[in-house]
């Protein structure tokens, strides 16, 4: 079992950037993609963007062209880089991480986008 430590979240203002970072650990089999999802306030978890060992990408629309997800596979760590934060991005942010095998899920971090 993969476990995964986040951090980065908090409260910024509208425009703002936040970065959010994921620790990977446990993996004896290497991890093939890690990536972002969130969660708002009564609706359902979706992905932001998730990367894979071989640096492909994928991103919700609603993010392309304002967040940038990155890893160091040497690290087993994945990042994402927001900006241009909008009161819709406010959410709980779950790191994810698949082996290939199984998913892991971190506990989640708050991201609270406010004037």
């Amino acid at each position: 079992q993969v476990q995964l430590v986040e951090s980065g979240g908090g409260l910024v203002q509208p425009g703002g950037s936040l970065r959010l970072s994921c620790a990977a650990s446990g993996s004896n089999s290497g991890i093939y993609a890690m990536g972002w999802y969130r969660q708002a306030p009564g609706k359902q978890r979706a992905l932001v963007a998730v990367m894979t060992s071989g640096f492909s990408t994928d991103y919700a629309d609603s993010v392309k062209g304002r967040f940038t997800i990155s890893r160091d596979n040497a690290k087993n760590t994945v990042y994402l880089q927001m900006n241009s934060l909008k009161p819709e991005d406010t959410a709980v942010y779950y790191c994810y991480a698949y082996t290939g095998l199984v998913g892991s899920w971190g506990q989640g971090t708050q991201v609270t986008v406010s004037s």
